[in-house]
């Protein structure tokens, strides 16, 4: 946890290349979540970690799992 960032996040696209994207990132919404509706695109403030070490998403000041979500990549 010492070399991470709550501003950046690394994922391998679809093309299997490593990219960089830095906050704000959007996402779009997979399903209805409090405010957040299904097929909605939200920007990513912060990414931050929980204890149980399961990645957090912060969109709008709430924390949200990243699995409520899909990474929108552009190559």
């Amino acid at each position: 946890m010492r070399y991470s960032s709550p501003k950046e996040l690394y994922v391998v696209t679809y093309k299997n290349k490593l990219k960089l994207l830095v906050c704000p990132f959007e996402v779009l919404v997979k399903y209805d979540i409090e405010s957040l509706k299904k097929h909605q695109i939200v920007k990513v403030d912060e990414v931050k970690i929980t204890l149980e070490l399961v990645t957090v998403y912060i969109i709008k000041g709430r924390a949200y799992f990243y699995f409520h979500f899909e990474i929108i990549v552009l190559d």
